[in-house]
């Protein structure tokens, strides 16, 4: 993957496809490649020009000591779609790529066509920030869970109980993240971007288009709470998607794909 500087570090990315840009944004503890299997093919054959990078944090990408604020993430993004001459982009993300891309929707409109929010929230609950608050312990203490423990505790928060009663396909995912390393699989400085303040009233100044879509397991983003994003950003509309949680994009591949390349075409 070719580097680009942004923000005062490096960033890895990697541009398929002809057409206008798509910058996809990835979630916590995750590289951009998770894009790949699935939704930047999809993009390419709509015509659209796809952009992957990974997050600070994540190699190879650099990976800088200390904990990593939301403004950081934000600015690195901007960074890159300046450094690319991408904007105005179109912006998908997902979880943490979705608050990202929150942010730079309300303070940098110039830069965005439209935006697409995957597993997405404004603010936070008591349950979600004991989650957020464990990542944080679990980052301080340097612990590194054991890999047949990690993947099964991330398997059993990001799919859908469909998924998790059928032994064949939740067969195939614990090897996947146990294979990948889910213990290890992100940087302990993302663990401190804070997703959990209430960010309702600044969503209310984005003016692009927006598209919220939420899956109806999702345990860390729940679909209420997804709702909220729909209802503060004006004339944003809202798509929920059955049988799939946090990780719906590679849990329902082709509704997700459809749901997105419909919405960039209106743009």
């Amino acid at each position: 993957m070719p580097y680009v500087s942004a923000n005062g570090i490096r960033l890895a990315y990697e541009r398929t496809g002809e057409g206008d840009p798509v910058l996809f944004i990835m979630g916590s503890g995750a590289g951009g490649r998770a894009w790949t299997t699935h939704q930047t093919p999809a993009v390419n054959k709509a015509g659209y020009q796809s952009i992957i990078f990974d997050n600070r944090g994540i190699a190879p990408s650099d990976v800088p000591a200390g904990r990593y604020s939301l403004a950081d993430m934000v600015a690195d993004t901007v960074g890159l779609i300046e450094a690319l001459d991408l904007g105005p982009c179109h912006v998908v993300g997902t979880s943490m790529g979705s608050s990202i891309a929150q942010e730079i929707a309300v303070d940098r409109p110039e830069l965005v066509r439209s935006a697409v929010m995957l597993a997405t929230r404004s603010r936070s609950d008591v349950f979600r920030r004991a989650l957020s608050r464990a990542d944080q312990v679990l980052a301080e203490s340097g612990v590194r869970l054991p890999p047949e423990y990690a993947s099964a505790n991330t398997v059993f928060q990001m799919f859908s109980p469909k998924t998790l009663n059928d032994d064949g396909a939740v067969s195939l995912w614990l090897d996947v993240f146990e294979l990948y390393g889910a213990s290890d699989s992100g940087a302990d400085g993302q663990a401190w971007v804070d997703t959990a303040s209430d960010r309702r009233e600044r969503l209310r100044r984005i003016t692009v288009p927006c598209r919220v879509i939420a899956f109806s397991d999702d345990v860390i983003c729940p679909p209420h709470l997804a709702a909220e994003v729909a209802e503060a950003i004006p004339e944003c509309d809202f798509v929920e998607i059955g049988d799939a949680g946090h990780l719906g994009n590679l849990e329902r591949p082709d509704e997700v794909n459809t749901a997105i390349t419909e919405f960039l075409d209106k743009f």
